[in-house]
């Protein structure tokens, strides 16, 4: 299996902005699988009732890709690649946040009532997960050697 933690970059994170159909009665965004987003979703689960003072995340992935978005209220993804770190806060729910895998993350300062919606390219596998910070970084260390 390619090492992704060895090539991932931060700059592959980007904000993808979701379908967004704007009514009188309120407003509709959607993900499906098609081109626009960079993978199929095969898996969708969201984090709510996280105390603001909480981290969450903790962890990269070997082969998940993730789209993740603030379905309600905000809080801050703190991703590295091993080399560059950088903090995106979220708090638009037309707005999704793409880490692809080998890139770690961690999720704070959540507001009140705030739900963490995320959708990712693999089914839940704890083979996938990459949970020790120093495991991380011995495999991202490749690109701090460059």
């Amino acid at each position: 299996m390619e090492n992704k933690h060895a090539i991932s970059r931060l700059s592959d994170c980007k904000m993808i902005e979701l379908a967004r159909h704007r009514h009188e009665n309120g407003s509709l965004s959607f993900v499906e699988n098609s081109q626009e987003y960079p993978f199929e979703v095969k898996r969708v689960f969201y984090l709510y009732d996280v105390p603001g003072d909480t981290v969450r995340g903790g962890h990269s992935h070997h082969k998940g890709e993730e789209l993740i978005v603030a379905a309600s209220g905000s809080f801050d993804v703190t991703l590295t690649d091993g080399c560059e770190t950088h903090t995106f806060s979220l708090n638009r729910p037309y707005r999704a946040l793409y880490i692809p895998a080998g890139v770690w993350r961690n999720l704070d300062n959540f507001s009140s009532g705030s739900v963490c919606l995320v959708l990712t390219s693999e089914c839940y596998s704890e083979d996938d997960y990459v949970r020790e910070y120093d495991e991380f970084l011995a495999l991202t260390a490749s690109k701090r050697n460059k």
